[in-house]
């Protein structure tokens, strides 16, 4: 048992004694969330494989259970989540042995229906919040859980958050496993290319509210022996009128080489892409958002400058395999940069993306709960992976339709579908098309 397990149980023993207490019950939240996706993701290059031409069907429960705080000088809670997965359809010649979207049996067939079950405990003084636990869903600029298959990806280890300053949000905290969207076990952390796991990624950083428009922050995070990185970040509102806005969204990464990187198993693959130092991580990366709103109409622009000497680093456990050297299912995560796009990152050395994106929101027109949006990405000046030859471009076009039913017995119940299309001269990639059908419905019975 580690020590997160062993504390985790201690303190669940401690609210057990308490459950009666005002507040913990009172304050308590419980819902079942489902998920119906349809996956397909069509290869326009290569053989007819799986892995070239996956479509498939699943449905997955996520229940929620938040406890309030116990009351006193120092407040205790609980929180827990049940995942479960079912394979619906597609498993036979249209499921990829990779664990993207399903975990796998051993015959590289999709598996039987999937489950885990995670907690966390929580403690509260004044204005600040401490989570200990293996069910963490951080969302930081330096560390972004994804959530864009059937499952979401969890994390296990501990966080605070303090709201003591006036107008800043203190945050900090330690993880040492991750549960991926396709697994039910957990792993330690990596980077693409990285098969040795590290048990330890610190983070610390501040949210500074100066006015009511603008937001200033400031975050360091620490990956042993693969990463160290620093995060500055702006965000400015500007009111024009009732229906009118600008908004200035600016971000800054600056990441370099920790402990073992560039040694064996703990390489980075640079996306793919070219490193000046082979296996090592030496990035910085810079981009802005511009995004004018105009009642229901959303125009926004952008652009993004990866530097020459190697791509952007973020945590991804893809190549992190089990004792029988089969793939763990934790790969697939988000980072924080606008090119995080439905099938393509934009995020290799010396690549400069130009973006933008179309949204309207149809509540303008009396049909409120509709949204469509279509966003346009290139990307240039792609240094060839052995320094060599000439640059190489990239581009994704990514069409997506939610609505969200808004009265009567179904309220709440959401559909989208999203369609994406890359092409690109990069011969590590895929020319790819993608469809996802998505239904979410979310029932709170506390």
């Amino acid at each position: 048992m580690n020590k997160s397990t062993l504390a985790l149980a201690v303190a669940v023993g401690v609210l057990a004694q308490q459950a009666g207490a005002a507040g913990f019950i009172e304050d308590s939240k419980a819902s079942v969330s489902s998920r119906t996706m349809y996956y397909n993701a069509d290869s326009r290059e290569g053989p007819s494989t799986p892995a070239n031409n996956q479509r498939e069907t699943a449905q997955g429960f996520k229940f929620d259970y938040l406890s309030g705080f116990t009351q006193g000088v120092v407040g205790f809670g609980f929180d827990a989540q049940a995942l479960v997965g079912i394979h619906l359809d597609g498993g036979r010649g249209h499921h990829p042995d990779n664990n993207t979207f399903f975990p796998s049996d051993s015959d590289g067939s999709a598996s039987d229906p999937w489950s885990r079950v995670g907690g966390n405990v929580k403690a509260r003084f004044s204005k600040t919040e401490a989570h200990l636990g293996g069910a963490l869903q951080p969302n930081m600029p330096v560390l972004v859980a994804n959530d864009s298959r059937l499952l979401p990806q969890t994390f296990e280890g501990g966080t605070i958050s303090s709201k003591e300053i006036d107008n800043v949000t203190l945050n900090v905290g330690q993880f040492e496993h991750a549960a991926g969207r396709a697994s039910s076990n957990t792993t330690g952390l990596a980077v693409a290319g990285g098969t040795e796991e590290s048990n330890k990624f610190r983070y610390a950083g501040a949210d500074w509210k100066v006015t009511k428009d603008l937001t200033l922050q400031y975050y360091h995070a620490n990956l042993e022996d693969y990463y160290k990185q620093n995060f500055f970040g702006l965000v400015h509102v500007f009111p024009i009128s009732n229906n009118q806005s600008f908004k200035t969204d600016l971000r800054y990464f600056d990441s370099s080489s920790d402990g073992k990187n560039g040694d064996a198993g703990y390489r980075f693959n640079n996306n793919g892409g070219y490193a000046k130092t082979p296996g090592e991580v030496d990035n910085t990366t810079w981009s802005a958002m511009f995004t004018y709103t105009l009642g229901g109409n959303a125009f926004l622009v952008g652009h993004q400058r990866v530097s020459d000497d190697g791509g952007f680093v973020y945590l991804n456990q893809g190549n992190v395999v089990d004792g029988n050297g089969r793939n763990e299912g934790a790969g697939g995560t988000s980072f924080y940069l606008f090119t995080d796009a439905m099938i393509n990152g934009f995020v290799r050395a010396g690549e400069n993306t130009t973006f933008g994106q179309y949204t309207y929101d149809f509540a303008s027109l009396g049909v409120p709960g509709l949204k469509a949006s279509a966003a346009y990405l290139r990307g240039e000046n792609i240094k060839a992976a052995n320094g060599i030859g000439k640059d190489q471009t990239e581009w994704e076009r990514d069409l997506r339709v939610d609505y969200v039913i808004q009265t009567g017995a179904l309220k709440g119940f959401g559909t989208t579908l999203r369609h994406g299309t890359y092409r690109g001269d990069t011969p590590n990639i895929n020319a790819q098309d993608q469809t996802r059908l998505i239904f979410n419905y979310t029932y709170s019975f506390m």
